[in-house]
């Protein structure tokens, strides 16, 4: 007859011990970030057109009434969408601007 060890903290070792464990609710539903188009002196208006148009996909009609709004109000958000979409499109837009000597200012934020 063999004689295993006792657990002096927990003698049925069958049983084991209860534990409190807090759980957290997981949002299924991931944050939105804001793309934001931001207004500038030098940046040509038919440019920020072009940039909507290109990676935002955005009608003529729509670029120029976003492009419109960002030269008027000051900024604009283009769109609301992930994080990880939000930040690829605005570092595409701000590589974009520079490659073509604009200074255009576009950022990403939470909504």
């Amino acid at each position: 007859m063999s004689s295993s060890p006792q657990d002096p903290k927990n003698p049925n070792p069958d049983q084991g011990e209860e534990l409190d464990v807090e759980t957290v609710p997981v949002s299924s539903v991931p944050r939105r970030y804001k793309v934001i188009f931001h207004n500038d002196d030098y940046t040509t208006m038919e440019f920020v057109v072009e940039v909507l148009q290109r990676f935002f996909h955005k009608t003529t009609t729509e670029a120029m009434h976003i492009m419109l709004t960002v030269h008027k109000t000051g900024a604009a958000v283009v769109t609301v969408t992930t994080r990880d979409v939000a930040e690829t499109k605005t570092a595409q837009v701000m590589d974009f601007a520079k490659e073509n000597g604009m200074p255009l200012l576009v950022t990403s934020e939470p909504e």
